[in-house]
């Protein structure tokens, strides 16, 4: 490990070495060599996570055994759902996630050779969705299908999630705008929780020890968590003439805006000029759509605050470039993306789970190609030396 100079928060710090992604000069982004952009236009998230495990695109055949055996463990096992049932009503849905991932490491373990890597990994992005959506339908009273092949190795990850979240057809546009978010979300270099599931994985710790770190990283609204508080600012906003002088108040109070700005991106966050043209696709498919939606349970409510979320959003845009030079990130587009779609605010972080265990994993197989423990030295601030004073004469 080498350092640049010092910052808070390890920043400008080189920490490893990796060739899952690059951000480059702070503008870009790319998976393996691949540029954000055209994977977003012309991939599956299926093929994007074949990509972050193995470093190439699948083949034909090699597409085809990897979905296969991915889908095949979107079905639960039963001590696992019997686990889930237990989780209150009221649990965040992230720590359901990391509940879930605990279990499957309880029942269905890595083996200590690692002989089962593959076949782990493949167990943990499989089962993901269906951990959310089964905890989801149990508290909803909702039977699913979950148990039988037959019922869940038809669909990409995009559609089996909504189509089950939702009990119905969606739009095809939906299952765009979701393909299109779990590659957005898939991988970012050394971000806080891609760090902290390297960091675990270091020690020789097991795959979902070293998942579940990174679903307790992400959990935190300064990473994961921000696509949430960015719903939670839009909503308090309750018409396009209330943005700016709202906004303004928040600035003038000093409150932290979600969904804003970027540790490494300098001028924008290339994602974002994608996701925001999906959040727009999806404001305009909606509104026209209005009759056709209205039997979505999920939606219904949504339908009326989703008239000017989008013009929101844009004025918000605006004001934050305008008084503080910050741009939105990939996760305040993400926010309107999939209110549009229905999803619950509380699920927006575990979807990011559902993308960017794909990142985790691929830097999880890296770390472990060449491994070295990752144990940073600290700069010591406190006092130097002290002399032991007996209880009785503190």
């Amino acid at each position: 490990m080498s350092s640049k100079k010092k910052q808070g928060g390890l920043a400008g710090i080189v920490a490893g070495k990796t060739a899952i992604c690059t951000v480059g000069d702070g503008h870009s982004l790319r998976y393996c060599g691949y540029d954000i952009y055209e994977l977003a236009e012309k991939a599956s998230f299926e093929e994007v996570a074949y990509l972050l495990l193995y470093g190439e695109l699948p083949k034909s055949e090699e597409l085809e055994s990897f979905t296969h055996a991915l889908f095949s463990n979107r079905i639960l096992p039963k001590e696992v759902r019997e686990i889930l049932k237990l989780i209150p009503k009221d649990s965040h849905p992230m720590d359901v996630m990391r509940t879930g991932i605990s279990a499957l490491g309880n029942f269905y373990p890595e083996k200590e050779d690692r002989s089962n890597q593959d076949s782990i990994a493949l167990q943990i992005l499989g089962a993901s969705p269906s951990i959310l959506l089964y905890w989801h339908a149990y508290h909803h009273n909702i039977e699913l299908n979950l148990e039988s092949k037959d019922s869940v190795l038809q669909d990409n990850t995009a559609k089996f999630f909504l189509e089950t979240l939702h009990q119905k057809q969606v739009p095809q546009l939906w299952i765009d705008a979701m393909n299109v978010s779990l590659i957005l979300y898939a991988e970012h270099e050394f971000n806080a929780s891609t760090f902290t599931s390297r960091t675990i994985a270091s020690t020789l710790s097991d795959l979902h020890s070293s998942i579940i770190g990174g679903i307790c990283a992400l959990k935190g609204p300064l990473h994961g968590g921000a696509n949430e508080a960015a719903m939670e600012l839009l909503n308090s906003l309750p018409n396009v003439e209330s943005v700016l002088p709202s906004m303004q108040k928040k600035l003038d109070n000093k409150e932290k805006i979600m969904g804003f700005g970027h540790r490494v991106y300098v001028t924008s966050d290339p994602r974002n000029v994608v996701i925001k043209e999906w959040s727009k696709k999806l404001s305009d498919y909606n509104a026209n759509n209005r009759a056709q939606l209205s039997g979505y349970a999920l939606l219904d409510s949504k339908l009326e605050s989703s008239n000017d979320l989008y013009a929101k959003s844009e004025v918000v845009e605006q004001f934050m470039w305008e008084s503080k030079k910050l741009f939105p990130n990939l996760d305040f587009y993400s926010a309107s993306t999939y209110h549009f779609m229905g999803i619950p605010t509380a699920y927006f972080t575990p979807i990011f789970i559902m993308s960017r265990e794909t990142g985790w994993l691929g830097h999880i197989f890296e770390q472990r190609k060449d491994n070295k423990l990752i144990r940073p030295n600290a700069e010591y601030v406190g006092i130097q030396e002290r002399k032991f004073i007996a209880l009785s004469a503190r």
